[in-house]
């Protein structure tokens, strides 16, 4: 069945047709929810939740651009809903903005420690960095995304990449030390 086939379905709320949706996407989509999770069965929570709103709002997709990006914004936006109804903010001297240089050995790190670091940020860090150097974001979307100032994203970013900084160059650290 075409994609255009399967979406027409989905908007007459056919089962199957919304099995077959998830199927074929639902591990890409996985992948993009466990950026935005602190860990993995948040993660799945936020694939379930994001399916049912994708389901629930398929009838504005008007085939118009791509509908997997539709549907990643889609997802982003719940899990970050999902943030915003907690209200929790953590609050940054924004005069503390700096742009940490990272370097990182030619040795390749782990992609699991590199997800395992990003997931173990503070919520609304991890939001930021993922939304600005993951998924293309400017610093103007995500504040009203995440209903904060532009200084505070660009605030969050930085404290977000001294984090993973600090934790990369412990990491290598440590494993530098191990290899004598």
């Amino acid at each position: 069945m075409s994609l255009k086939k399967l979406i027409k379905n989905c908007k007459k709320q056919d089962i199957k047709a919304q099995e077959a949706l998830y199927r074929i996407y639902a591990d890409k989509l996985f992948g993009l929810c466990l950026k935005y999770s602190s860990n993995y069965h948040e993660a799945e929570d936020n694939l379930q939740d994001g399916f049912l709103t994708i389901f629930e709002k398929i009838s504005q997709y008007k085939n118009k651009g791509s509908f997997e990006g539709w549907m990643k914004r889609v997802v982003i936006n719940t899990a970050l809903q999902k943030h915003r109804k907690t209200k929790f903010l953590q609050i940054i001297n924004e005069n503390q903005i700096e742009e940490p240089e990272a370097e990182v050995d030619d040795e390749r790190l782990d992609q699991n420690f590199l997800l395992q670091t990003v997931q173990e940020l503070p919520d609304r860090y991890r939001q930021v960095f993922n939304l600005y150097a993951l998924d293309g974001y400017s610093h103007k979307e995500i504040a009203e995304m995440l209903e904060i100032s532009v200084g505070t994203s660009k605030s969050n970013l930085a404290r977000a990449r001294n984090i993973l900084k600090e934790k990369i160059e412990n990491h290598q650290n440590n494993n530098s030390v191990q290899s004598l």
